[in-house]
């Protein structure tokens, strides 16, 4: 199996700025970014990784920006880039390591940040060792299923929700359909 995702060994110039002030930079934008879209109102899409182990358990990150809660990692899309594209993408640069068999389960439209938001939900096992990079992530941990911390992300629910209907396969009636 390879590891999806191998983009961007530049060196970034960002990485320059000192942590501190780069989280400072992120809870600033934050907020921006939050009445910019209450008024524009334009459609955000992104994308969320629910990521596990080769044991099974769940990485969950903290950020250094809005609620301080566990969530599942996220980000935007790009212009031009497909959602998987992305997903893999955003994992790289949060976490520093790649993902395996990743796989789309479920795609949510709704709104986030008083605006429309559409989010492609990936499932995929973790290539590496993650390392919250200290800016944008300021932990990340791994939890078994019965050990979620109680500080949960109100997106974490729907996401495990997806994951488990992805496992348990298409419906019943959908098998019937196929004969």
């Amino acid at each position: 199996m390879r590891a999806l995702g191998d983009a961007g060994r530049a060196v970034k110039l960002i990485h320059l700025i000192p942590a501190p002030l780069h989280r400072a930079g992120y809870r600033l934008a934050f907020r921006a970014r939050r009445l910019w879209r209450g008024r524009v109102r334009s459609t955000s899409h992104g994308c969320t990784v629910v990521a596990r182990d080769g044991e099974g358990r769940f990485l969950l990150v903290r950020h250094s920006y809005g609620p301080d809660v566990w969530t599942f990692p996220s980000g935007g899309i790009g212009k031009h880039e497909t959602p998987l594209v992305a997903a893999v993408r955003e994992f790289r640069e949060e976490l520093g390591c790649g993902l395996l068999e990743v796989r789309r389960i479920s795609t949510y439209q709704g709104i986030y940040l008083r605006a429309p938001n559409v989010v492609h939900v990936f499932t995929g096992i973790v290539a590496g060792v993650p390392r919250a990079d200290r800016r944008e992530i300021v932990e990340a941990r791994f939890f078994a299923r019965d050990e979620l911390p109680q500080a949960l992300s109100r997106i974490v629910a729907p996401h495990l929700a997806a994951f488990d209907a992805d496992r348990a396969g298409p419906p019943a009636w959908h098998k019937l359909q196929q004969r």
